[in-house]
């Protein structure tokens, strides 16, 4: 935090481990950021920080005194108020029927939980929505879709391949070029994703010039409005045609008022927002040319792998392959400044395209049964990674549909791990059986010393089993013989 002056702030993280020749000593190359930039970044979000309205503090957002498990009821007489003054600020006609009170019911009632993690994750996701529905001259409101559509998960996929925050399926999605392929897919990009969103909505307004029409199309295609228009005989508005809309599509716009109830009214339903892991002032995004993958990214900049998984959905691996225009790398401010101020460091060690270790000849690797307890302002995508699975996979052992998942909730994880029999990523060495050798791979901060330490040899011992003879330089994921 900057209180007076421009206080310096320097980011380190280790980059290289050279290793003397017949010596135990370690040359570490520390890189920093430009101390005066560092701080002005620190004073830009400071500011945003002060600037910004967010808070979780329940003595502050409690003003109707609620007891912590009450679950308070209201009237029809509220709702319709609420509503009304709602929809003095938008173009989508927010009324007040049975169908919308069984949807806000849905929410603050039977899934309380989880609207506490939306209102988190809204102070990530909603700026860049309203940013860009701004930008593009269209109604703010059209924000709390994306809601409906995946619980502000980039990472959600439907039981009909719909992808991302605004659920496109492929071949819309390459309509409006969010292209996929084995390493990427832009759909899950929370900004290419909502850019393609808005293109979309401004061509469904075209078409039928009204908005709950535009929801009504978004949801079920605009062929499936247009043969629903044929049936009512012409009738334009939602309303008339909802009867002859499928059974998903005429809860939608439903769905939508009640969304807009509940991102306002939450705290009078006695639900409060959890503190998400970034606000959206706190990060930011720079391009990646070069391949390089998320595991030696996390590991040079000293941030865990799953928070860089978390702000990188777009990627459908580990790997981020090299692309001459460059391709996204969102990253929290503070790790920013120095990964510009060392842009050419990070190239060089890229470039030895370090990847996660998998079985092999000296991995052979065993599925062990596991219990994770879901923690606040965790998601599916970020346990799947934290355990090396996929997502589909996850949804298939706990019985899950979609990617709601609650704090304190108890997911089986069937994950791989190195077998005992064989080699082993840590510093504790099994037994091996006869012939096979064991080998270590190299994280971050590892030297010689401390490997030949933790595995009960000389270095000069390590060195012989390795044929290292002369100079020689540690790699992150480099795998040594120790056995």
């Amino acid at each position: 935090m900057v209180k007076k002056g421009l206080h310096t702030l320097i980011l380190v993280l280790f980059a290289t481990w050279n290793v003397c020749i017949g010596q135990d000593t370690t040359k570490t190359r520390i890189l920093k950021d430009n101390p005066i930039f560092a701080a002005l970044d620190s004073m830009a979000v400071h500011k945003a920080l002060r600037a910004s309205k967010f808070t979780a503090d329940i003595k502050k957002l409690n003003k109707h005194k609620y007891k912590e498990d009450e679950v308070p009821t209201f009237d029809k007489a509220h709702y319709v108020a609420a509503l009304k003054e709602l929809d003095k600020a938008s173009p989508f006609d927010l009324v007040y029927n049975e169908s919308v009170k069984a949807y806000i019911d849905a929410y603050v009632v039977r899934n309380r939980d989880k609207v506490g993690r939306l209102l988190g994750l809204a102070e990530l996701y909603y700026p860049l929505f309203e940013e860009t529905l701004d930008r593009y001259k269209l109604p703010l409101e059209l924000k709390h879709l994306a809601v409906i559509e995946s619980a502000l998960n980039p990472n959600a996929v439907s039981k009909s391949g719909a992808t991302g925050l605004w659920q496109f399926m492929y071949r819309t999605g390459k309509i409006y070029d969010l292209n996929s392929t084995s390493y990427v897919d832009d759909r899950c990009d929370p900004y290419q994703s909502t850019v393609a969103a808005c293109e979309y909505f401004k061509f469904l307004y075209g078409m039928f010039g009204d908005w709950q029409m535009v929801l009504a199309a978004y949801n079920g295609g605009p062929g499936t409005l247009l043969k629903a228009i044929r049936r009512a005989g012409g009738k334009r508005t939602y309303w008339e045609v909802r009867p002859y809309l499928p059974q998903e599509t005429q809860g939608y716009v439903p769905a939508f008022i009640a969304v807009n109830y509940m991102m306002k009214h939450a705290a009078d339903h006695n639900i409060y927002p959890v503190k998400p892991d970034f606000f959206a002032f706190e990060i930011d995004t720079v391009m990646v040319r070069r391949q390089t993958n998320l595991s030696t990214v996390a590991a040079l900049l000293q941030m865990p792998k799953e928070q860089l998984v978390f702000l990188n959905p777009i990627y459908k691996h580990d790997i981020i392959p090299e692309n001459t225009k460059g391709l996204p790398l969102t990253l929290p401010k503070k790790k920013i400044g120095v990964y510009l101020s060392n842009l050419e460091d990070f190239y060089e060690i890229a470039e030895t395209k370090v990847v996660e270790p998998v079985a092999s000849q000296v991995e052979i690797m065993k599925e062990v049964r596991k219990t994770h307890r879901v923690k606040s302002g965790e998601t599916l995508s970020g346990i799947a990674a934290r355990y090396r699975v996929s997502v589909s996979d996850l949804r298939t052992w706990n019985k899950i549909r979609g990617s709601v998942i609650n704090v304190g909730q108890n997911l089986v994880v069937y994950a791989q791990t190195a077998a005992p029999s064989s080699s082993t990523s840590s510093s504790s060495i099994s037994e091996k059986p006869k012939g096979e050798a064991v080998y270590y791979v190299v994280k971050a901060g590892d030297t010689l010393w401390d490997i030949a330490k933790k595995n009960g040899m000389s270095v000069d011992q390590l060195k012989e089993l390795n044929n290292i003879t002369g100079s020689y330089q540690l790699k992150i994921g480099d795998k040594l013989k120790i056995g």
